[in-house]
C-alpha cells in the first residue's frame, strides 16, 4: 500500500532524513520506533504532502504522491494524526471531528462515520458539544485519532499517539489503535513506547538521526538487545 524509496528531506541546510525506504503492505500494523528528534515527525509529515521531499518517491496505493497537495493525499485514502494533535480548542469536540470529513461530500455517509467514532470513543459522545480544549490529554488524543477517522482513510498515519499521557491512559489508547487495525484499517504508527507498540506490530523500522538502522518483524525486534537497551531499558 505504502512504498518510500530513497527518501531525503532537509530544512535548509541539515538533513532531517536520509535515503529512507519503507514499505507497509495493507492490513499491516507497522511501528517506526525512534527517539525524540530521530526524524519520525518529519517523515509523516512529508508522508501526508506537509513537506516536499529533497529527493526520492512516495507512491500510495500504485501512484506517487510525493509531488500532491495534503487534500489531495487525503482523498486518495491516506490521513496523519499529528503528534502534539493540533485541535481547534474553542470549538466542539464534533466539530472538530467534521473538519476531519472536509473532503467528503455525502452526508450521509459523513454521519455514518461519525457514529462509527463515537462507538469507538463513547467518552466523546458524552463530550460532543463541549470545547475540545476544555477536555483532558487522553481525550483530546481521542478527538485527533476520531478527526483523522473521519476520512475513511485506508491507511492511518499515527504520530506519537501517546505523547505525554499517564499510564493508564497509554494503555487504553493502544487498545484503541488494536482495535482500529482490527477493523481493517492499515496503520503507520510512530511511536517511542517500544514496549507497547511492538506488542501492536506486525514489522517494526528503528530510525536514529534521521536514517533506518534496523527493520525485522517485531517479534524479532523486541527480543533485540540493542533496542531494549535503547527503547526498553532492559
Amino acid at each position: 500500500m505504502l512504498e518510500v524509496k530513497g527518501l531525503t528531506v532537509a530544512y535548509g541546510s541539515y538533513l532531517a532524513l536520509r535515503d529512507i525506504h519503507i514499505q507497509v503492505a495493507r492490513g499491516e500494523l507497522v511501528v517506526i520506533l525512534g527517539a525524540n528528534g530521530a526524524g519520525k515527525s518529519t517523515l509523516f509529515r512529508t508522508l501526508s504532502g506537509l513537506r516536499r521531499p529533497v529527493s526520492g518517491t512516495v507512491e500510495f496505493d500504485g501512484r506517487r504522491v510525493d509531488g500532491l497537495r495534503p487534500d489531495q493525499i487525503v482523498r486518495l485514502g491516506m490521513s496523519h494524526c499529528p503528534e502534539a494533535r493540533h485541535l481547534f480548542p474553542h470549538l466542539s469536540v464534533e466539530k472538530n471531528l467534521l473538519l476531519g470529513a472536509y473532503t467528503r461530500r455525502d452526508r450521509r455517509e459523513v454521519v455514518e462515520t461519525l457514529r462509527e467514532v463515537y462507538d469507538l470513543f463513547p467518552a466523546l459522545r458524552a463530550k460532543q458539544h463541549q470545547p475540545a480544549g476544555a477536555l483532558s490529554g487522553g481525550q483530546q488524543q481521542m478527538v485527533a485519532i476520531g478527526r483523522a477517522l473521519m476520512a475513511r482513510p485506508k491507511l492511518l498515519l499515527l504520530d506519537e499517539p501517546s505523547l505525554g499521557l499517564a499510564p493508564l491512559v497509554v494503555r487504553d489508547m493502544f487498545r484503541i489503535i488494536r482495535s482500529i487495525h482490527e477493523r481493517g484499517t492499515t496503520v503507520l504508527l510512530s511511536e517511542q513506547n517500544a514496549q507497547a507498540a511492538l506488542k501492536l506490530a506486525d514489522r517494526a523500522y528503528v530510525i536514529e538521526n534521521g536514517q533506518i538502522v534496523m527493520t525485522g518483524l517485531a517479534e524479532e525486534l523486541v527480543r533485540s538487545e540493542d533496542v531494549r537497551r535503547a527503547y526498553i531499558g532492559a
